[in-house]
């Protein structure tokens, strides 16, 4: 049972002291913090104001100048999501307009494993001859191995990366870093300082904000401060792209291009472009954001609809093979009488695909509300993926079994290692024993954060107006939601395709105003209410627009008709 924690207790608000407590909920209280919320400015983000050191960045941009002028083969070396696809075309793109002599490359999932590596180097020396540097992006800050190798060869690297660092940072040429953006922005705040000090070169005037929000979203960073104002100017680049590959990509995923917001980012646009990292090779997610072919981008768009299609029914199969593991253990443990899930949930199996074992972590927290650890074993080496709950640094956490890893890497709320299979045991043993320690019941308890209490009466067209001033929402700034107590059921229906979602009618008394609700995934909680029914009421307000804004929700949104819809969190 979620518990339900009411940021702000006040009753019988009017419309502009509730905007004002949103605000306030989101730490958001002075008059300057207020203006710079409600109207940021792309032009106040800087490097130097995300934390990047201003001497390394210096040093990064007199390195590639002195490469382009020497027409020395530069590598921008990427990771195979979107964070790390996106901050590629950036730097590929922004070089190759300098006239540099740079190839990207993206490495294989299941021969190289995550981020800059031995392997990874030996296999693009020989693709590409004679490579004399290298940048990094998305990742880089915890491959000190592979800085030293590539440094024995004659190639020096330059570190762009936002990720947790070790405690020993490699021997790099320099270090571009900070983890308050995506690995993207921090390659796009590069390319950006490299046009402002390098005004005689002729430089594409392509922004790349459209990609910097793509990542924004889809790496899960907080979109508070310079996120969230990459993400509102990047949306706006976004609906009207001419990017040929991401005008293929909208185009197979059935979306409007016009109306294209965080929801169409983080479930439809992300998943295809990251379904080609997690399967095959991410190269042809790159190529299909870079091409100015329609055919080329058309065909390349079906492709990743395909993988990404079978990546979805692979994630469904082991994820449900997954939560069974966790199910029968926690029937053993509570016939003796001990917690019936533990603090911590690793499960691992050899059918497991590296590409997806961090979506079936994803959805056993969503199931089980633990840290949870999935991985993918193999006959020598094994490779894992985790995410975790709030107020749980995963990455740190795991770093506590170190001496058993071969390497381990990401952030608070999802990270990932690799361990000789032998180890495995000794891993989990470890974690497992720490974890009991470290989490208490209260820490396992799902809270349902709740901005404040409101009636219907306060819900119209302006009020849901106010509220979009607030946006883009996501991580770190979360839509607003409210509760409404003593609501009366008026009607109850199960609805789409598998009847999953519980369609409300509801009301509140002394009042004749009523409003449809939705419950995605609910529909099993029609079992246990009635018409006539009062309930307390957690809900988000939504525009339901119609026709629907694309075929994959298959509920609302589009052109003319439209009427607000509450969308449920939770009741009781």
């Amino acid at each position: 049972m979620k518990k339900w924690k009411i940021l702000n207790k006040t009753k019988e608000l009017d419309k502009d002291e509730l905007i004002k407590i949103l605000l306030e909920n989101r730490g958001i209280k002075t008059k300057k913090e207020i203006e710079e919320f409600l109207d940021p400015k792309l032009s106040d983000i800087t490097a130097s104001g995300v934390g990047i050191d201003k001497k390394q960045l210096e040093k990064t941009i007199e390195r590639i100048r002195k490469a382009i002028l020497a027409k020395e083969q530069i590598v921008i070396f990427g990771d195979y999501d979107v964070d790390g696809i996106c901050g590629t075309a950036i730097l590929w793109e922004t070089l190759n307009d300098l006239g540099a002599k740079v190839m990207p490359y993206i490495p294989y999932r299941m021969d190289e494993g995550y981020g800059l590596s031995i392997q990874g180097i030996e296999n693009f020396k020989s693709q590409i001859p004679n490579p004399k540097l290298i940048i990094t992006v998305d990742n880089g800050i915890v491959a000190n191995d592979a800085v030293d190798f590539a440094n024995e060869n004659g190639i020096d690297v330059i570190i762009t990366d936002h990720h947790v660092p070790s405690q020993k940072v490699p021997n790099a040429h320099s270090i571009v870093h900070t983890t308050k953006i995506c690995g993207t922005g921090v390659a796009y705040l590069l390319a950006q300082e490299f046009k402002i000090q390098n005004s005689k070169f002729k430089i594409n005037e392509n922004t790349h904000l459209e990609l910097v929000a793509l990542a924004t979203i889809a790496d899960l960073v907080p979109l508070k401060e310079e996120n969230r104002t990459f993400v509102k100017f990047g949306l706006e680049e976004l609906r009207r792209t001419k990017r040929t590959g991401l005008l293929a990509l909208i185009k197979e995923a059935g979306i409007n291009k016009e109306l294209i917001n965080t929801y169409e980012i983080g479930h439809i646009i992300a998943p295809r472009l990251n379904a080609m990292g997690r399967l095959e090779y991410a190269m042809d997610s790159l190529r299909l954001l870079c091409t100015n072919d329609d055919s080329r981008a058309k065909n390349l768009a079906y492709k990743l609809g395909v993988t990404n299609r079978r990546r979805q029914e692979m994630t469904i199969d082991s994820f449900e093979h997954a939560r069974l593991k966790v199910k029968s253990q926690s029937m053993r443990q509570a016939q003796d009488k001990q917690l019936k899930v533990k603090s911590l949930i690793f499960v691992g199996h050899e059918s497991y695909q590296q590409g997806v074992v961090g979506l079936i972590a994803g959805r056993l927290v969503e199931e089980f509300y633990r840290p949870t650890i999935v991985v993918s074993k193999g006959e020598k080496i094994s490779r894992a993926s985790a995410r975790s709950i709030s107020g749980f640094n995963i990455i740190e956490f795991i770093r506590n079994a170190s001496k058993f890893l071969v390497d381990a890497g990401g952030h608070p709320m999802a990270a990932g290692f690799t361990v000789e299979t032998e180890k495995l045991s000794l891993v989990q043993e470890k974690l497992e024993k720490l974890a009991e320690k470290m989490l208490n019941e209260d820490m396992l308890t799902q809270s349902l954060r709740v901005d404040c209490e409101i009636k219907f009466s306060l819900i119209d067209n302006n009020l849901y107006d106010a509220i979009q001033t607030l946006a883009p929402f996501g991580m770190g700034n979360l839509q607003p939601s409210f509760v409404s107590k003593k609501v009366i059921i008026e009607d109850i229906r199960l609805v789409g395709a598998d009847r999953k979602h519980l369609k409300l009618k509801l009301s509140q008394l002394n009042s004749p105003i009523q409003f449809d609700a939705i419950g995605f995934g609910m529909g099993k909680m029609s079992e246990k209410i009635r018409i006539g029914d009062r309930i307390d009421l957690v809900y988000q307000i939504e525009q339901n627009e119609w026709p629907a804004r694309h075929a994959t929700q298959g509920i609302a949104g589009g052109n003319g008709n439209s009427k607000l819809q509450l969308k449920i969190k939770d009741f009781r």
